[in-house]
C-alpha cells in the first residue's frame, strides 16, 4: 500500500507549459465573409489567396486565359459577378503575391511562362486590368511558384516548370519521406517539411539546417491523401498544418482540372504545433475543425491583426463548393484587455532592411522591427516603379528576337497571330498610302519638267 501511494505521488503529466496551449480558431459571422466568389477549379499545388491589410486577392475561374479578383479587406459580403478583374495572362494563374513592403503591389506567375507585376488602385479596381506595369519572361515552361524577398525591397524569385535549379549545396534524401513542401523556421536553423511516409500516409518532418541527412523529428499526421500546407509564425514559433482539398479517385481529369467539382472531398481542418529548440522540439497543441474542405487560404501579416482581441494569426479560408472566402482567427484566450507584450513581440514591419542593388552585391541585414503595442496603421514610405530596360535587339530575318518572345501556349499563339495579322494589314495600308503619294510626286515631276521654261 506504501508502494502504490509513493507511486501516485511520484508521477507527473507529460503535458509542457505553453502560452498558446488553449489557442482557438474563431470563424468570421457571415456578413464578414466574402460571397459568390468563382474560386478557380485549377488543382496546382497553390494557396490561390493573397492577403494584406488592404486587399484580398484571389485567383478564379475563367476562360480564354487566367485572371484573378482583387477586393478591398472591408468589402465584405456577397460579389457581384461583374466584379473588375485582373486578367492579363493568356494561361490560367497559378500563384499570386503581395509585395511586403508596397500594399498596392502584387506578383502573379502563370502558366503562360510569365511572371507579372501589377499596380492596383487604392479604392481597388474600377475596370477589368489587362497591363502589367511588368512582365518577366525567363522560363520555358509554366511558372508554379513566387517569393517576394523578406527584407530587400524589389527582389522576387520565380520556379517553373522547366526543372532549373540553381546552386543547391546540400540535399535532404530520406527513403521515408517524400517532401511536397518545405518551409524555414525562422532563426531557429531548422527546416520542416511537409510530406508522405513510404505507406503514403501524412507526415512531417524537422531537419536541422546544417545536416539534412537525417529528420531531427518525424510525424505521422493521417492517411489522407491532399496536401498537408504548412505556415510558420516566427513570432510565437507555433507551425499551423493545414489540409488541402483533395479528390476522389476514379475522376476523370482534363488538363489541369478534374470534373465533376462536386464528387470531390476535402480536409478542413487546421492543425497547430509549438516548435521549441529543445526536446521534443515539435509539440502538438489543439485542432481547429470543419466540415467545409479548403481548396486554399491566405494569411493576414501581422500588422493587419486585431491585437486587442488577442488575435495572433488569421487565414482566409477558400471553400469551392460555396463560392465563399470565410476569415478565421486564432485566438489568444486572455480576460485582460491591456497589451500582452508575451504574445505580440518585436515584428518585421513594412520598412525593407536594404535595397535590391545593396542585396545583389553581397549585404545582408535582418529585418527592421517594430512593436505592435500601437496597433500602428502607418502606410509605407517605398514606392513602386517599374524598371527602365535599356533598348536592345537581336534582329534576325527582320524580326526583333528581344521585343518578340516565342509563344509558348495555344492562347498565346493565337493572341500573337491576331497581332500579326492586325500589323501585316496595317502594313499594307501603309504601302499603299505611300504607292498613292509616289504616283502623285511623279505626276507633279513629270508636269514640272513639261511646263514651258521661263525666258
Amino acid at each position: 500500500m506504501i508502494l502504490i501511494f509513493y507511486l501516485q505521488m511520484s508521477w507527473r503529466p507529460q503535458y509542457r507549459s505553453s502560452k498558446f496551449r488553449n489557442v482557438y480558431g474563431k470563424v468570421a459571422s457571415r456578413e464578414n465573409c466574402y460571397e459568390c466568389i468563382p474560386i478557380t477549379k485549377n488543382v496546382h499545388d497553390s494557396p490561390f489567396c493573397a492577403v494584406n491589410a488592404k486587399f484580398i486577392a484571389i485567383v478564379t475561374e475563367s476562360a480564354g486565359g487566367g485572371s484573378f479578383l482583387v477586393i478591398p479587406l472591408n468589402q465584405t459580403g456577397r460579389i457581384v459577378p461583374n466584379h473588375p478583374k485582373v486578367c492579363g495572362h493568356q494561361g490560367a494563374v497559378l500563384e499570386i503575391k503581395w509585395n511586403p513592403f508596397i500594399e498596392n503591389v502584387i506578383a502573379s506567375c502563370s502558366e503562360d511562362t510569365s511572371v507579372r507585376i501589377w499596380e492596383i488602385p487604392d479604392g481597388g479596381l474600377k475596370k477589368n486590368m489587362t497591363e502589367a506595369v511588368l512582365e518577366l519572361y525567363g522560363h520555358s515552361r509554366r511558372v508554379g511558384l513566387i517569393e517576394w524577398h523578406p527584407t530587400a525591397n524589389g527582389i522576387l524569385f520565380s520556379a517553373g516548370y522547366d526543372y532549373k535549379v540553381y546552386d543547391i549545396i546540400q540535399a535532404a534524401s530520406c527513403k521515408n519521406h517524400r517532401v511536397t513542401r518545405v518551409v524555414f523556421l525562422g532563426d531557429m536553423k531548422r527546416l520542416l517539411t511537409t510530406g508522405v511516409s513510404m505507406w503514403n500516409t501524412r507526415q512531417i518532418a524537422l531537419w536541422d539546417q546544417e545536416d539534412l541527412s537525417m529528420p531531427m523529428v518525424e510525424e505521422e499526421i493521417d492517411g489522407l491523401s491532399g496536401m498537408l500546407f504548412p505556415f510558420y509564425d516566427m513570432d510565437t514559433h507555433m507551425l499551423y498544418l493545414a489540409g488541402k482539398f483533395k479528390h476522389v479517385t476514379g475522376i476523370a481529369f482534363y488538363s489541369n482540372y478534374c470534373l465533376p467539382c462536386f464528387l470531390c472531398k476535402g480536409d478542413g481542418n487546421i492543425r497547430y504545433y509549438e516548435i521549441t529548440l529543445e526536446k521534443p522540439f515539435l509539440t502538438f497543441l489543439m485542432e481547429f475543425r470543419s466540415a467545409a474542405p479548403q481548396k486554399g487560404l491566405g494569411v493576414m501579416p501581422k500588422h493587419g491583426l486585431d491585437v486587442s482581441a488577442c488575435e495572433i494569426f488569421r487565414f482566409y479560408k477558400l471553400i469551392t463548393l460555396k463560392n465563399l472566402i470565410e476569415p478565421i482567427s486564432m485566438i489568444v484566450p486572455r480576460r485582460s484587455e491591456t497589451y500582452q507584450e508575451d504574445i505580440y513581440p518585436m515584428t518585421p514591419g513594412q520598412e525593407p532592411a536594404l535595397s535590391s542593388n545593396e542585396w545583389l552585391s553581397g549585404i545582408n541585414r535582418d529585418p527592421v522591427l517594430r512593436s505592435l503595442k500601437e496597433g500602428y496603421r502607418k502606410e509605407s514610405k517605398v514606392k513602386f516603379k517599374a524598371p527602365v530596360r535599356d533598348k536592345k535587339s537581336l534582329v534576325v530575318n527582320g524580326i526583333d528576337l528581344l521585343e518578340n518572345v516565342p509563344p509558348r501556349t495555344e492562347n498565346e499563339l493565337l493572341h500573337m497571330f491576331y497581332r500579326q495579322h492586325e500589323e501585316i494589314r496595317r502594313l499594307k495600308e501603309q504601302m499603299a498610302q505611300r504607292d498613292l503619294l509616289i504616283r502623285q510626286l511623279e505626276l507633279e515631276l513629270r508636269n514640272l519638267r513639261n511646263s514651258p521654261k521661263e525666258s
